[in-house]
């Protein structure tokens, strides 16, 4: 963003003083993310001619001026002040403004561009095409970059991942740094970028037939070919268990122990954040798994974690949360292929969801999850809006969350069909009176 507009070096001090206007009125246009008003200017004035009657330079004194403004409550807070003739209404419609901001807020995680404060200014944005309009032109965008980095970060959890200080311990521990830590993050943030910019299908993030590799990642998987520390689309093989995102080493790491893979976490993960499902919080003092170590040798994950399954406390639970889990016993700790467990055990990857659906391995367990597409979707929508409004849904919400699936089925539940639905929500584009 560019701040001097105008620079008015050995001007007469009202011409700096108009100069000094222009820039600060443009910038608290942004910054307020409305109109300025007459007091607003003032207050800004009154800080640059502050500074320059105590000697101070023409670009400290809008420096001055621009501290004011980023400490200013109308930058720091997004009011949404309900409309004069409201009447006791207990819901109404928030101006273009507002919408302006909540729009720019929810896929850029940012301020309006001036292109989108002219439509609200106008009056435009309201408009169901200019909207529409808009958020196709937003979602272009470089700076939509930010809704794949904290939507996405925040749904699949890949912000757990990038804490430096969870690194896994023996025997994985060499074979993890924080180039293929960074690489993985990457891959699954260049991945869900994709499938929006391209407007894919919403199932497209778990049977995608392209994934997003460089040297370092690409190694790691066992994938020929790819060099260089750039990334770059790399095609999947028909039957590659990498196809979506729970072939991605990220969420395959983030879901496992520091020295073991946890069919218990992978399987709370898909619950939770593919089928919608999450299973209640686990009964206090559960005993830890006996360690590898003090058993039998060959004992495998899946004989060891019978133990909480023979619990009658645990058993409902896990006979929901491991069939899930153990179907991604393939890929080991930190994400990658084995046919074999740290004992040479075969993996055994069996398993059946608790709607009697039987599957083995991972590429069974995607294939049992996409024949109901609208469970995934349903769990994808709950937590956009989520994400959009900035709050946690309640029941009043669901009936939206049904009407977006139905208005975007036709087209295969594209997900920028599925975020122009959440824009044109009544939950984004009302507000709740103060009793």
């Amino acid at each position: 963003m560019r701040i001097f507009t105008c620079r008015p070096a050995g001007a007469p001090p009202d011409e700096q003083t108009r100069c000094a206007a222009r820039i600060l009125s443009s910038l608290a246009r942004l910054a307020y993310r409305r109109p300025v008003t007459e007091g607003d200017l003032d207050t800004l004035l009154g800080f640059y001619a502050d500074e320059r009657a105590a000697g101070g330079s023409f670009e400290a004194g809008i420096e001055l001026a621009l501290r004011w403004l980023l400490a200013s409550p109308d930058f720091l807070f997004r009011v949404e002040a309900p409309p004069p003739d409201l009447a006791g209404a207990d819901v109404y419609r928030i101006g273009d403004l507002e919408l302006a901001s909540r729009l720019s807020f929810f896929l850029w995680s940012s301020i309006p561009d001036d292109e989108l404060l002219q439509a609200a200014e106008t009056g435009r944005l309201r408009d169901p095409v200019e909207l529409e309009r808009q958020v196709r032109r937003m979602l272009a965008d470089s700076r939509a970059n930010a809704l794949t980095s904290n939507f996405a970060g925040q749904w699949l959890q890949l912000r757990n991942l990038a804490d430096p200080a969870v690194r896994p311990g023996d025997p994985y521990s060499l074979a993890f740094d924080e180039s293929l830590r960074r690489g993985m993050i990457r891959e699954t943030e260049l991945f869900f970028d994709s499938v929006v910019r391209e407007n894919g299908a919403a199932l497209d993030l778990l049977t995608a037939d392209h994934t997003f590799l460089n040297e370092r990642v690409a190694a790691h998987y066992g994938v020929p070919n790819v060099q260089g520390s750039h990334f770059r689309r790399v095609a999947l093989p028909p039957g590659s268990p990498r196809r979506g995102l729970l072939g991605h080493g990220s969420i395959l790491t983030l879901t496992s122990h520091a020295i073991r893979t946890s069919p218990v976490l992978r399987g709370k993960w898909i619950l939770n954040n593919i089928l919608g499902t999450p299973p209640p919080d686990p009964p206090p003092n559960v005993p830890a798994l006996v360690d590898r170590k003090t058993q039998a040798k060959t004992a495998t994950l899946r004989e060891r974690m019978q133990a909480h399954r023979d619990n009658p406390a645990c058993a409902a639970c896990h006979a929901m949360i491991d069939p899930a889990g153990f179907a991604l016993e393939n890929f080991d700790a930190i994400g990658r292929w084995r046919v074999v467990d740290e004992s040479f055990n075969p993996i055994d990857a069996s398993g059946v969801l608790p709607d009697g659906t039987a599957f083995d391995g991972a590429a069974e367990l995607r294939a049992a999850l996409v024949r109901r597409p609208e469970r995934f979707v349903t769990t994808m929508t709950e937590k956009l809006l989520t994400y959009a409004l900035g709050r946690g849904l309640t029941h009043a919400d669901m009936p939206t969350v049904r009407r977006i699936l139905r208005e975007t089925a036709d087209g295969g539940y594209r997900l920028k069909d599925i975020i122009l639905s959440v824009v044109r929500s009544d939950p984004f584009q009302l507000r709740r009176a103060r009793s």
